[in-house]
């Protein structure tokens, strides 16, 4: 890994766990081991930095999103794969939050430019959720049922976030995965009777 993708790599985990504003060139640069010129090398301002983190973390979710097609042919366990982030990210979540809803939080708080382009990341899952949603049939609702899962993931990771109950995570998922169920169910039942 070439330095530059060290700082992002690392800025992007301070982001994190200290959020954007907190983070400093010094602190980034003190965690990669190089001095603050050879950082201003590659990067002259936060803002800098804040981009290429957005855009690796667009890229990250690109190619788990790919993975996650490649490794099922099924539409509602793609579904569940996303659903069950919450608990494969548990320990993370419960300290820091959701990645991407804490940054796009705090980048709406100060009002800041980048705000929009960390939300990419969200339309990212929106819209694979949504064709996960589509290739079961719910054309119509297909955007409505992908917005419903993006809100319960958000809702699970700030109360896994602020209550640090694991076993909390588990009956969530428990039941959003049974809701998936009786929903497709429902939906296919539907259809039939048409």
């Amino acid at each position: 890994m070439g330095t530059r993708e060290q700082i992002v790599d690392a800025a992007n985990r301070l982001f994190y766990q200290q959020g954007f504003e907190p983070t400093s060139f010094a602190a980034i640069a003190e965690a990669v081991g190089i001095s603050r010129g050879n950082f201003y090398y590659h990067f002259k301002t936060k803002d800098e930095i804040l981009q290429a983190v957005i855009e690796a973390r667009l890229a990250s979710t690109r190619k788990m999103l790919v993975e996650w097609a490649d490794g099922s042919a099924d539409p509602l366990d793609r579904v569940r794969r996303f659903v069950e982030i919450v608990i494969t990210n548990r320990g993370d979540i419960e300290s820091y939050g959701c990645p991407v809803g804490t940054l796009t939080n705090e980048l709406a708080k100060l009002d800041h430019p980048s705000r929009a382009h960390a939300v990419g990341v969200f339309e990212l899952f929106r819209t694979w959720l949504r064709e996960q949603f589509e290739d079961l049939g719910f054309d119509a609702e297909a955007d409505d049922l992908a917005m419903h899962v993006l809100a319960f993931s958000q809702g699970i990771a700030a109360l896994s976030n602020a209550f640090h109950d694991s076993d909390f995570v588990y009956r969530e998922v428990a039941r959003i995965n049974t809701w998936l169920t009786e929903r497709l169910a429902s939906h296919t039942s539907a259809d039939g009777a048409r």
